[in-house]
């Protein structure tokens, strides 16, 4: 089953906040990643389209740093929802932003496969959540990353209600 057809976490996110490009649902020009769980680990598929080439054959590493860091805080927010023992969505809404973005490029990634991002959330604390991941091509780990998502900021939550979402 792929994302589309499982209960992934971005569906969840409310409108006002469903614009990022990697992962808002919101957003028909992004990359709409889809992320849900798999066990005790967040899984995400991603096909990397022709316009994601660094070198032909290869991906672009601006893509793999960006599903990273989509993945990174929409398992985060899913892991605090676990961790509170909530259903994704229900108020107050958890919804996290980036502090810390980390990835490790291990190998040249190449197009034509879909990537695997798997993630585990590695430290799950009220307002900051850690989360390992890959990204994988086949069978070949071409990426690790780190991401330290924190829960938005109440300022930053006040900016999207007063923009209009």
């Amino acid at each position: 089953m792929t994302g589309e057809e499982k209960d992934f976490f971005q569906k969840h996110y409310p409108d006002e906040f469903s614009h990022c490009y990697g992962c808002g649902t919101n957003n028909e020009h992004g990359h709409q990643l889809k992320s849900y769980w798999e066990g005790e680990e967040a899984v995400a598929v991603y096909r990397p389209a022709p316009e994601h080439t660094s070198l032909p054959g290869f991906v672009y590493g601006g893509l793999i740093a960006s599903l990273v860091d989509c993945h990174g805080t929409g398992t985060a927010a899913a892991a605090a929802y676990r961790a509170a023992g909530r259903p994704m969505g229900t108020e107050p809404i958890l919804r996290f932003v980036t502090a810390s973005l980390h990835v490790d490029f291990l190998k040249p990634t190449p197009m034509g496969v879909p990537l695997v991002l798997r993630g585990k959330a590695t430290e799950v604390k009220e307002r900051k959540v850690v989360v390992e991941m890959t990204v994988s091509a086949g069978d070949a780990v071409c990426a690790r990353g780190t991401v330290v998502a924190v829960l938005m900021p109440e300022a930053m939550r006040r900016e999207v209600a007063e923009a209009g979402g």
